[in-house]
């Protein structure tokens, strides 16, 4: 049996990235009740938000789902009380040093994985004692690792380093993607912006149009003084593309970035004045699809794929 699939309860193995404003609790309980992994986004959540979806997400599936918790999150002692207390069986870190809180997430009977952005913190995460780890190369949407490692490159070079169950992220929408990361070495995979352009996204339906409509090169990886960003073309881009041109500051560019301005984005609509992060694969898709249509294309496309190379 797949390792992903064992260790999570889950009929497939593909997990649906905890993206913040997009990942609630119709997005995740939608992908679980379709064979996956969903997750909820706890990022975009104050705590009373995330205890509401979770108990939204488990009575709308009975099969298994997660938390993606970033790990720099200034509520976090209160996050990790709901996530004990509420009994969630999986949790995904990301954005921090998994050693802060994977002995206290495993000695509550809680699954971990953590999400890395090269090979040497997926060993500074298997000393830590995960369950799993998501390997996510350059291609991703959202923040992304200073290295700026492609996936193509990045999970040969983590399983490499460790023989933990291994889930490959950043440029993977299709089955065979799906199927080229197994040749590399990943156990399964773990999709963003396939499942944030879906109907059952929290993010606004204008942020998902404008998506589906991209083109090749039509994201760029900045803000890199402060934390590399895919960002969405737009006025904000090029905001962001001039300051950083003329070699602003990194506090200049938050003064730029002000509050709020992803929420406004991805979760409002804003497309002039809004943060919108999206991976590069976004170009490959146009049209808004249901969880259940991308899930059934995903495991058709990679069996039709396995099938040619056998």
């Amino acid at each position: 049996m797949n390792r992903i699939c064992k260790i999570f309860g889950i009929q497939y193995p593909v997990v649906q990235g905890g993206m913040v404003w997009c990942s609630g609790w119709r997005l995740a309980s939608a992908v679980s009740n379709a064979g996956g992994l969903g997750l909820l986004g706890a990022g975009s959540m104050h705590p009373g938000t995330l205890l509401e979806h979770i108990r939204k997400c488990r009575a709308a599936t009975d099969q298994p789902f997660g938390v993606n918790i970033p790990l720099m999150y200034p509520e976090i002692e209160q996050i990790m009380d709901i996530i004990v207390s509420e009994q969630v069986k999986i949790v995904f870190t990301s954005a921090g040093n998994p050693k802060a809180w994977t002995g206290f997430l495993k000695n509550h009977g809680v699954k971990v994985a953590h999400v890395v952005s090269s090979s040497r913190f997926a060993a500074k995460s298997e000393d830590a004692g995960v369950d799993a780890i998501v390997a996510e190369g350059f291609e991703a949407g959202g923040h992304n690792g200073r290295e700026e490692t492609t996936t193509l490159c990045l999970i040969p070079a983590v399983r490499r380093v460790t023989t933990l169950p291994l889930l490959a992220a950043g440029g993977i929408g299709t089955g065979e993607a799906m199927l080229a990361a197994e040749v590399l070495g990943a156990d399964g995979v773990q999709i963003g912006t396939r499942f944030a352009l879906t109907k059952e996204s929290s993010a606004h339906e204008d942020f998902k149009q404008y998506c589906l409509n991209l083109e090749e090169g039509d994201t760029r990886l900045l803000l890199k003084k402060l934390s590399p960003t895919r960002l969405v073309k737009g006025d904000f881009m090029t905001a962001v593309e001039a300051v950083e041109s003329r070699g602003a500051s990194a506090e200049e560019l938050r003064a730029l970035l002000g509050k709020s301005r992803a929420k406004k984005g991805v979760f409002e609509g804003d497309l002039n004045e809004g943060l919108l992060e999206i991976g590069q694969i976004a170009s490959l898709f146009h049209r808004s699809e249901t969880v259940d249509e991308v899930m059934t294309g995903l495991i058709e496309s990679y069996k039709k794929a396995r099938s040619r190379l056998l």
